[in-house]
């Protein structure tokens, strides 16, 4: 497949690259006869490392919830989980956990991770049955007799196991996995013509994409004809996206579960690489753009509490809504090849990811809000309220999945930083403190991407090699930034007409090259909910900094199922503000930037906020808290109508460093944004 509008920055090469001979990556799944070749494919798991506060996020997760569920929460994740042979909770759950602390332990060559997945991955090698079956023993009794029970005999938790596989076969090579998805592939295109992909329950028929992507995965390893029919019958069973989004008003099937359609947003794409047609790229396009302008907000993360919910700024988005657009997300920009996506994926982790969990790793939000002045056990206008939960900090709080499911958003995010690209480089498509390690030529290569973006605007990447080494090298140039600026050991590199915001320099590399790319990044508004506006700077969303005062509550319900309590936060700040409207010509006037002179191990928190901005606002009187939210958002207040009160200094600070905060405000005046 071949990229559009890409800037090509060329120097002198061997002749090897020039007559397009390929380039050897170690252990790499290459595009087979049958499937679209994508622009861009993974590097094995552990080759990419993070490093600044990219490292102490993972850091972090190690450290708490993610390295330790078996110990917080056994119940679910202990010896008794039928993915490990007990007689406990055999779906989701496990293999949700499993499915983020795998890439977690392998980046961070930590063997006592490694050593908790282990047991995992051996058990579920260990399940198969003879015709191809895996999973728990009763799970496999209940497919037999074509009952459901307790979510027993479902397809979809496999889905999330056969991820795991591939994690597990990109970390260490092992075989088996090779074996083991091809015997149960031959079992599905035996069984789906008759217990089909929505017989037991209706997940799996939303997230067969995520099913057609181990099918595909596999076949580029194989070649196996096979899986190329099954891919049509699980296409065929999948809920139909991409006829969805190619259709009016679809988002108001209020109906759809909001991780449904953070897993079922990639199918379109997914299904291209066997077909691929330009109706499926269209679709998935399309997709995205309704979504970012029906139901989502600046955050980037669709608006669901569960069910769709439009995109009032006081509805909850989901955290596993979160995590599963960004897999998604990730693996459209390596089919599509479309940096559109990439700057999705950095909306969502550097805004909506690092507010809805604690800064220890050890409790999150089933729902965060765009608008959220309080958190507090209360039932507020959301679809389902858990014991009024859902925006409390807890093991628990809301409901159990995200604690299974949010562990895979940072590692993975790691894991999508650089590509290899089928032009036979390399390619930085996300950015943040890393490095990535290859081959290529025979030549070892060694890329440090030294940043501390989002909170800077420049990124270098220092290049090692023992001997001189031809490749080209894509960067990403985002739709936010207006000039940037580009230099090779300090020579600038002209950029001209950008159409695909790709820029490729391709030229023979030496040691200690360095590349400079400058980002700089303005202040823009953007229009959201009744005329609101969000401040934004780079891929960073701004929102009113509020003081935070955390209370523990354990009057939890007696059944105990939401564990020994949660957290709520409280604010005795103002927050009923409105920004006033200037002259867009003029913003850098009127939104006064300051940055600390360091950038702290951790800093999505307000008292490590590397960036403020300092404007104006204006109290809005009868702007008021309405069962524990933000009251309906006033529409943005006219020409003509008088607010009394005086105009006030207000801070905003990144969303994603705040608990609290109002990122949708009303604004005061006459200029609009076209």
């Amino acid at each position: 497949m071949k990229l559009q509008g890409v800037i090509r920055l060329i120097a002198v090469c061997p002749l090897l690259l020039s007559l397009g001979m390929p380039i050897a990556y170690g252990q790499p799944v290459a595009d087979k006869p049958g499937l679209q070749e994508n622009p861009y494919q993974e590097f094995s798991l552990g080759a990419i490392k993070p490093a600044g506060w990219l490292e102490e996020m993972l850091v972090r997760q190690k450290e708490g919830l993610s390295g330790n569920l078996d110990r917080l929460y056994p119940l679910v994740m202990g010896p008794t989980n039928g993915w490990l042979g007990g007689d406990g909770d055999q779906w989701e759950r496990g293999p949700y956990w499993i499915d983020g602390l795998l890439p977690l332990a392998y980046i961070l060559d930590d063997a006592e991770l490694i050593a908790k997945v282990k047991p995992w991955i051996e058990w579920t090698l260990a399940s198969q049955k003879e015709n191809g079956y895996f999973g728990p023993d009763t799970d496999y009794e209940n497919t037999i007799v074509g009952i459901q029970r307790n979510n027993c005999g479902d397809w979809w938790p496999k889905m999330v196991m056969l991820k795991v596989m591939q994690q597990y076969y990109s970390a260490t090579g092992d075989k088996r996995v090779i074996d083991f998805m091809t015997k149960y592939f031959q079992y599905q295109l035996k069984t789906l013509p008759v217990y089909p992909l929505d017989h037991w329950t209706f997940w799996a028929r939303y997230r067969g994409g995520d099913n057609l992507m181990s099918v595909y995965w596999l076949y580029n390893i194989t070649g196996d004809d096979f899986l190329l029919d099954l891919g049509e019958i699980i296409y065929s069973q999948t809920f139909p996206f991409t006829q969805i989004f190619t259709s009016h008003n679809w988002w108001h099937t209020g109906s759809m579960h909001c991780v449904n359609l953070a897993h079922g947003m990639k199918t379109p794409l997914i299904y291209y690489q066997r077909h691929p047609e330009q109706k499926y790229v269209d679709a998935a396009k399309q997709g995205l753009k309704d979504i970012n302008t029906f139901i989502s907000g600046p955050h980037g993360v669709i608006i669901g509490d569960e069910a769709l919910h439009g995109n009032n700024p006081t509805q909850g988005s989901e955290l596993c809504t979160a995590v599963e657009m960004m897999f998604s997300l990730e693996n459209m920009l390596q089919i599509a090849g479309d940096p559109d996506y990439a700057s999705q994926i950095e909306r969502i982790a550097f805004n909506a990811l690092p507010t809805q969990i604690s800064d220890n790793f050890m409790t999150r939000q089933y729902f965060q809000q765009i608008n959220q002045v309080e958190i507090s056990m209360c039932d507020r206008n959301f679809d389902t309220n858990h014991h009024g939960t859902t925006t409390c900090f807890g093991l628990l709080s809301g409901y159990p999945c995200c604690t299974s499911n949010m562990h895979q958003g940072w590692p993975k995010f790691v894991q999508n930083l650089f590509y290899k690209t089928n032009d036979g480089g390399i390619a930085a498509l996300l950015y943040s403190p890393s490095q990535v390690k290859t081959e290529i030529n025979g030549q070892q290569i060694l890329i440090k991407e030294k940043t501390v973006y989002p909170f800077e605007e420049t990124v270098r990447f220092q290049i090692y090699t023992d001997n001189p080494v031809c490749f080209p090298f894509h960067l990403r140039i985002p739709e936010w930034c207006t000039a940037p600026e580009l230099h090779v050991n300090g020579k600038s590199i002209k950029l001209d007409k950008i159409k695909n915001g790709i820029a490729v320099i391709k030229r023979t590399w030496r040691n200690d090259d360095l590349v400079v790319l400058k980002l700089p990044m303005k202040i823009r508004l953007t229009e959201w909910y009744e005329r609101s506006q969000s401040v934004e700077r780079g891929p960073l969303v701004y929102a009113l900094r509020l003081e935070e005062k955390w209370q523990w509550n354990d009057n939890v319900p007696a059944n105990g199922r939401l564990g020994k309590g949660f957290w709520e936060v409280h604010t005795t700040s103002p927050w009923n503000y409105a920004l006033i409207a200037r002259d867009p010509a003029k913003m850098e006037e009127h939104y006064r930037v300051a940055v600390r002179t360091d950038v702290t191990s951790y800093p999505w928190n307000i008292s490590g906020a590397p960036l403020e901005i300092r404007t104006k606002g204006k109290k809005i009187p009868d702007w008021n808290i309405y069962n524990g939210s933000a009251g309906p958002l006033p529409y943005s207040i006219p020409a003509g109508r008088e607010i009394k009160t005086s105009e006030e200094d207000i801070v905003l600070i990144p969303y994603g460093c705040t608990t609290l905060r109002i990122a949708e405000f009303p604004i005061l005046g006459k200029y609009v944004i076209k």
